[in-house]
């Protein structure tokens, strides 16, 4: 009973942290704002301190320009550390991604034809919406490939989402060799996966359906929690393992659609967050979906910090910092598994 007091006391202090490191990200910039001054603007934008004051050029850098990137990777890495935990859960390995799936590469021909056909020059708007198109239609063209006899089999929709996710790879790269260096050099900036740029008009587009996907994940951790034990068990306590996996398929396709659409490609936000939120808190859904939720923000806000510090002047896409710090992670997990006797999938 204390242990599980404790493990449920992780949720609060996770939260602290993330404030923590969500005013530390909109602080940290080529114009310093003091921790304190930024927590009061940010404040002071919600209603909360209307009266407050502060230097000349403050409160737009913060509010106007810093805070929504800080909001959007927030949301994006609740969405990737959500669905990823669902997604391990579904397929009971510690190794299963939202990438298997194929929207990163449905996302990147949809991002890539905007891009091609002059239309992402159009409106803020038109590149996220095509890369989010691109992702429903590789994920509808994954499922009803998978789809056998009113079942999705894992291996049928693992091995479906290679093939479709090669074939739109190569797609992409065709529309890349065709293309001008300057679209080449758009396309490539966005594929790395990056928030430079990103304004409340992002945080908008996507806040609706990444917070209803992960809302509706979370009514699900009692069933994850049953098919745990196995599918033989599952069943025979009432549970259709059938739809439930066709459900939750299609929230973690939104919630990470929504996300990649605006952040473009990053990695293993899914597979690690998840990971480790279970080595902390256990394997109970109920708990560990709230921890991989918060941690996933908290990871990619704190990866969006260090893209933008590391190289200055310079700013890495932080996909190229989840991807070299998950990569090496990915490796332990796989050579733990082979000395275990385990399986990849």
């Amino acid at each position: 009973m204390k242990r599980a007091g404790l493990k449920i006391g992780i949720i609060p202090v996770m939260l602290m942290v993330l404030l923590a490191v969500m005013i530390a990200g909109t602080a940290v910039g080529a114009v310093y704002v003091p921790f304190f001054d930024t927590f009061r603007i940010i404040l002071k934008n919600l209603g909360l301190l209307p009266d407050a004051t502060f230097a000349q050029g403050q409160e737009p850098i913060i509010f106007l320009v810093r805070f929504p990137r800080v909001a959007v990777a927030a949301l994006a890495g609740t969405a990737l550390g959500t669905s990823g935990a669902v997604m391990q859960g579904m397929f009971r390995n510690p190794m299963a991604d939202p990438g298997i799936l194929g929207i990163s590469s449905g996302a990147g021909l949809g991002a890539v034809l905007s891009i091609k056909l002059g239309l992402a020059a159009a409106s803020i708007f038109v590149l996220p919406l095509s890369a989010f198109t691109g992702a429903f239609l590789a994920i509808m063209a994954i499922y009803i490939l998978s789809y056998r006899k009113g079942k999705v089999p894992v291996l049928t929709l693992i091995l479906s989402g290679i093939a479709v996710s090669t074939f739109l790879g190569a797609i992409t790269n065709i529309v890349l060799t065709l293309s001008y260096d300057y679209q080449v050099k758009e396309f490539l900036f966005w594929s790395t996966g990056g928030l430079e740029g990103r304004r409340w008009e992002h945080f908008q587009l996507i806040v609706i359906p990444v917070l209803v996907s992960v809302v509706l994940m979370h009514l699900f951790s009692r069933d994850l929690n049953v098919l745990l034990m196995g599918e033989e068990e599952a069943r025979s306590v009432g549970l259709n393992t059938d739809r439930l996996r066709t459900i939750l398929l299609v929230l973690v396709s939104a919630a990470t659609a929504s996300s990649v659409c605006v952040t473009g490609a990053i990695s293993f936000v899914g597979l690690i967050v998840p990971h480790i939120m279970r080595l902390l808190v256990g394997p109970d859904h109920k708990i560990l979906l709230p921890a991989s939720s918060i941690g996933g923000a908290i990871f990619l806000v704190a990866c969006d910090l260090i893209s933008r510090v590391v190289a200055v002047p310079y700013e890495l896409g932080v996909g190229i910092i989840t991807a070299l710090l998950g990569a090496p992670y990915f490796l332990y997990l796989l050579l733990r598994s082979k000395k275990e006797g385990g399986a990849l999938i």
